[in-house]
């Protein structure tokens, strides 16, 4: 089969026997494996005519061929100064096929929040959750939890016990997630640690349907899918009808490259605001900090410095991310298979060995070479 598609092949592997550089025979060999990828899986980019500005690094062509080496890689994106430059998608995904993006789901209903706060549908961040839940709220009774902010479950700080991890079951099997989530004990100083948990954007997404007067899938796509030009559909509900608040949200990777550009932009599309951008900078900022990685987290965004440079992202299990790295005006997506299995926590240092290894190196070598050919007269 092998010779059949590419009658060159063993000419190709002839060169490989001669005396090259080992980056020279990766190069050889990611070229041979991505052609026998593209007729076994359909593995390519989707216009050839994208313009590339990546094209004249090498580590463009590392960076494909590790990228092709993932089996649980579904998509890379790569967009730079607001122009797509790289799309790839493998094992079967395609540009219209949807991506459950997990977690990814708790950034984006971070924007959604800024956006009520904007228009005036939440006064702000101090606000006290139990203004929003007085059903749940009896009189001189839980003090402790009235005590918790949209801040705090923006940034992770409400110090409820999670409803995570091995709580997660018990949580989404409840007859009230609401509820459920609003009786946790209280097991730290609210805006003290942080104790990652889902149901706590969840309590978000409840909050946006009681002060917009729509749901949160009818607020999301009024306010942010239609302005940016893209449709979101439908997912999970709660029993009492809330949108999963953090989590399960459905969309195409290029619409994920379109929430990291509007971040990119400050919350600025086409002209028009879609966020603040002061939501934007206060997003960014490091609120709290993960007792297992060390790493930082705004609201619903995630910060660390990649090859040097700082970028937010938004990271969804399994290998669902959005990396914005503002200096390089550049804006990274990638979409993996979001089903438990072996070989996950290798592929997440994959995926970030990716942007820090090669993808922002290849466009920090780009724009050092348009500063070159500027300074020249080129």
């Amino acid at each position: 089969m092998f010779r059949a598609y590419y009658p060159d092949a063993v000419e190709i592997m002839r060169h490989l026997e001669r005396p090259i550089s080992r980056r020279a025979r990766h190069v050889f060999v990611g070229a041979i494996i991505a052609s026998v990828l593209l007729v076994v899986t359909g593995t390519r980019a989707i216009d050839e005519n994208l313009p590339s500005s990546l094209s004249d690094s090498e580590l463009r062509d590392e960076l494909l061929f590790r990228a092709d080496a993932l089996p649980r890689l579904r998509s890379l994106l790569v967009s730079v100064d607001g122009q797509l430059v790289e799309e790839h998608y493998y094992h079967g995904a395609t540009a219209s096929r949807l991506a459950n993006v997990k977690s990814v789901s708790k950034s984006i209903i971070s924007l959604l929040v800024g956006i009520a706060i904007d228009r005036g549908h939440i006064a702000g961040v101090d606000q006290s959750v139990g203004d929003y839940f007085p059903e749940y709220f009896k009189p001189g009774a839980n003090l402790e939890h009235t005590e918790i902010t949209v801040e705090n479950l923006l940034s992770m700080q409400a110090g409820l016990e999670t409803t995570s991890n091995r709580n997660y079951g018990r949580w989404v099997q409840s007859a009230n997630w609401t509820h459920h989530i609003l009786t946790r004990p209280i097991v730290a100083r609210p805006g003290g640690r942080r104790i990652y948990s889902t149901g706590n954007t969840h309590l978000l997404s409840a909050i946006l349907g009681k002060v917009s007067g729509v749901n949160t899938l009818e607020f999301a796509r009024r306010r942010l899918a239609a302005p940016l030009g893209f449709t979101l559909p439908a997912w999970y509900q709660d029993p009492q009808g809330i949108y999963f608040g953090g989590n399960e949200m459905q969309m195409t990777p290029r619409s994920m490259v379109a929430i990291g550009q509007l971040v990119l932009s400050c919350g600025m599309h086409n002209g028009i605001q879609i966020v603040s951008e002061e939501w934007v900078h206060r997003s960014l900022e490091p609120r709290s900090r993960s007792e297992r990685s060390g790493r930082e987290y705004g609201y619903g965004w995630w910060i660390r410095r990649l090859a040097g440079y700082q970028t937010y992202y938004a990271w969804g299990y399994g290998g669902q991310f959005i990396f914005v790295v503002p200096k390089l005006n550049l804006v990274v997506v990638t979409t993996s298979s979001p089903n438990p299995g072996d070989g996950r926590r290798t592929h997440l240092a994959s995926l970030y060995s990716l942007v820090e290894n090669q993808i922002i190196p290849a466009v920090h070598q780009r724009n050092q070479n348009s500063a070159r050919r500027l300074v020249s007269g080129e």
